[in-house]
Parts: C-alpha cells; sequence; structure tokens
C-alpha cells in the first residue's frame, strides 16, 4: 500500500454543498475608480479572465484585503480559478470571491485545491448566474481537519516547485538572451575602415512576395511561408515550411518563390519591433512567399544577413522607413537603404557560427520551459485528483 492509499484509507467524508461551507460575494464595493495605472505603483487592479493583472493603481481606499484573508476568484466567463493571498482592487464586475465560513472546519485552500477538479459545467445562458447555477449546489467532499491539511500540504508542495522550477527557467532563458544579444550586437559593430559598409540595396535585390490568404494553406504541397507566421513560427534560418499552397494555386496567381540561400525578410505586423526580421531560407527547393514579405537575394551568407536584421543597428535605420497604423510596415526602397558591414565572407561564416551556438541555446530553453512547466503541472494533476478521488456517495 503507497503513501496515498494509506493517507486516505477508511477515512469518513463528507459531502456539503460549496454555498453551506463557504461564503460568495461580488466585491463591487472595492471597484478601482482610477484608470491611472503604473507599475511603479504598489496596488494591482484585478479583472476578470486571462489578464488577471490589469496593472497597478496609486488608489489607497477600498482595497480588498486578501493578505489576511485570502480568497479565491472567478467570474462569470470562465471557471478558471484563482487563489488571491494579496491586496487589490476590483476592475469587472464580473468577478466573484469565494472565502471561507469557517477555516477550522473547512480549509478554503483545500475548497480550492478540490475546484480545479470539476468541470466547469457551464451552459449557455448560465454566464450571469454562476454562483447559483454551477458553484454553490455542487458537493465537496469534506474529510477531517487533519486530512485536509495533509492533502493541502502535499498538493501545496507541487505548486511551489513547479514555480520554482519556472522562475529558475525564466531566469536562465532571460541571461542567455540577454547574453545573445550582447555578441549579436559586438559581432556586427565594426570599427569604419575596418571592413566596408554598403547599403543592402547595393549588395542584393528585394523581391516583393504575392498575396495569397490563409484559406489557401494546406498540410501538403509546395512549400509557402505566410507572413504572419514569421513572427510565431520562424526563426534565423529554416529548411522546412510549416504551410503549404497548391501547384495550381501558385500556378494560376504567379506566386513568387525564395530560392535556397535566400532570405526572407518580413514586411508588415502590428509589431514594429519585429518588423523587418529575416530568415534565411536553406530548404532544398523553394518556398512561397506572401506578398507582406520581401526576397532578398544576395551573394552574402545568407544567415549573416538573417542575424543582422535582428540588431539594433538594423532596426535603428529601419525604424525611420516604417509606416505606422493598425498595421505597421516598410517598403523595399526603406529596407534597401540599411547600411550593412560586409566582411569576408570567412568573417562572416564565423560570425554565423558563434551565433548560432547562441541561438540553438536560446531556442531549447524556450521551448523546454512550457514543456517542463507542463510536466510538473500534469504530475500536480495526477496527485490531485488521485487525493480528491472520493466514493461519491450522494451523486450530484
Amino acid at each position: 500500500m503507497n503513501y496515498l492509499e494509506r493517507l486516505l484509507e477508511g477515512v469518513e467524508v463528507e459531502w456539503k454543498k460549496l454555498g453551506e461551507i463557504t461564503e460568495y460575494e461580488q466585491p463591487t464595493k472595492y471597484r478601482v475608480k482610477s484608470t491611472n495605472y503604473n507599475d511603479e505603483y504598489i496596488t494591482p487592479v484585478l479583472t476578470a479572465g486571462k489578464t488577471f493583472i490589469l496593472g497597478y493603481t496609486d488608489e489607497t481606499n477600498g482595497i480588498y484585503n486578501a493578505a489576511k484573508d485570502p480568497v479565491i476568484i472567478f467570474d462569470d466567463f470562465t471557471t478558471a480559478n484563482k487563489w488571491v493571498d494579496f491586496d487589490f482592487k476590483v476592475k469587472s464586475s464580473a468577478m466573484k470571491l469565494i472565502t471561507s465560513k469557517d477555516e477550522s472546519k473547512v480549509l478554503l485552500r483545500y475548497v480550492y485545491h478540490w475546484l480545479n477538479t470539476v468541470p466547469s459545467g457551464l451552459v449557455e445562458g448560465d454566464h450571469k448566474r454562476q454562483w447559483i447555477s454551477n458553484y454553490s449546489r455542487k458537493k465537496c467532499p469534506i474529510p477531517p481537519l487533519e486530512i485536509q491539511q495533509e492533502i493541502v500540504g502535499i498538493l501545496d508542495s507541487f505548486t511551489e516547485l513547479t514555480a520554482e522550477l519556472t522562475a529558475e527557467l525564466t531566469a536562465e532563458l532571460t541571461a542567455r538572451e540577454k547574453q545573445y544579444t550582447y555578441y549579436r550586437e559586438e559581432l556586427f559593430s565594426f570599427d569604419e575602415n575596418e571592413v566596408e559598409w554598403k547599403t543592402l540595396g547595393d549588395v542584393g535585390e528585394f523581391i516583393r512576395g504575392k498575396r495569397f490568404v490563409k484559406k489557401d494553406m494546406i498540410s501538403k504541397g509546395i512549400p509557402c511561408i505566410h507572413y504572419g507566421e514569421m513572427y510565431t513560427h520562424y526563426g534565423v534560418s529554416a529548411e522546412k515550411s510549416k504551410s503549404f499552397v497548391t501547384k495550381e494555386l501558385v500556378e494560376d496567381k504567379k506566386l513568387r518563390i525564395a530560392d535556397n540561400n535566400d532570405v526572407v525578410i518580413v514586411a508588415a505586423g502590428e509589431t514594429i519591433e519585429d518588423l523587418g526580421k529575416g530568415t534565411a531560407w536553406l530548404g532544398e527547393g523553394g518556398v512561397v512567399i506572401h506578398d507582406a514579405c520581401f526576397i532578398f537575394k544576395s551573394s552574402l551568407n545568407p544567415k549573416y544577413i538573417a542575424h543582422f536584421t535582428r540588431t539594433r543597428q538594423f532596426h535603428n535605420q529601419i525604424r525611420t522607413h516604417i509606416r505606422t497604423g493598425k498595421i505597421s510596415s516598410i517598403n523595399a526602397r526603406g529596407l534597401e537603404k540599411t547600411i550593412i558591414p560586409i566582411p569576408p565572407l570567412e568573417e562572416q561564416e564565423r560570425i554565423v557560427s558563434t551565433l548560432d551556438k547562441f541561438d540553438t541555446l536560446t531556442t531549447s530553453l524556450s521551448e523546454g520551459l512550457p514543456k517542463e512547466i507542463e510536466l510538473r503541472e500534469k504530475q500536480y494533476e495526477y496527485y490531485r485528483d488521485s487525493l480528491l478521488n472520493f466514493p461519491k456517495l450522494e451523486i450530484v
């Protein structure tokens, strides 16, 4: 018999409605009045939904004192319960609070862990009646207080381990990204007379892609790159595409194709900071390019160009040529005017080799972080569900 089985063996459980063991409140009296949020202020402003912490306020009146008496927060639109043990102000009237009626009988932290096992149960029309229709009548298993404390201790330890791991990996990733950025800027910093300096228009040719839409994209066919994927999927280089289009579409619309060793440069998007980033296409065949991207053809090392498009030196130059709006963009003339240092090909290869190592390390960390966190969360969920899986003597 393992530890969990011994812990729960013979435990008597009483099933009670959540409305009987907890208090419910819609904290409208704690709503923030100011919209002047600033990260330098102390008190967080909480809102319903994924955003959660909307900002920070300098208001000192009407603060909910959750640091003294923690609460469980939920809203009208989701069942993503959150544990809050810090003082706060409220933005959304959709926010609801659950507090304990009697901590000597039922621990609120125990209730929180149990709530995370409950399916949402929301149906159309329930949104304004979350407490009545979805929470208060649900029956919660109530073991003796000492068992509740033991369960909470075990589950909190998993939560703390996940938080510690996330913090450590995030700090490591941040440090690697800073190191990568530092060396990238340094490696492209040449003295004026040390290398040739030319514009991209002098050393290569920009060719705008042709328009196709997302519904044209399929899972197999001719490789293609949509401009939106440049922000979410592609890095310094790529040998395979995420998406494809049909051969017929390429021929009918005379779509334009980047060849091996060309650089694909994104020329439109919502994020100015990422505008102009390039990806060296190293695939054996060509790849169709969206009209919000340019194909850059030159005799330079394509990854040298791709790394250069991620420097402050590059972005400081193109910033003056970017047209801003809901979608910001840059044309070929703006890109052609960008001045780039041109060392010998051997030096270009050395720079690429060095930066590729940083890129590989940073990418592996950024990809590994969510996977490791997901693994820890699944471990927590396994123990949570095992510890709270009491025999249901009453069917709710």
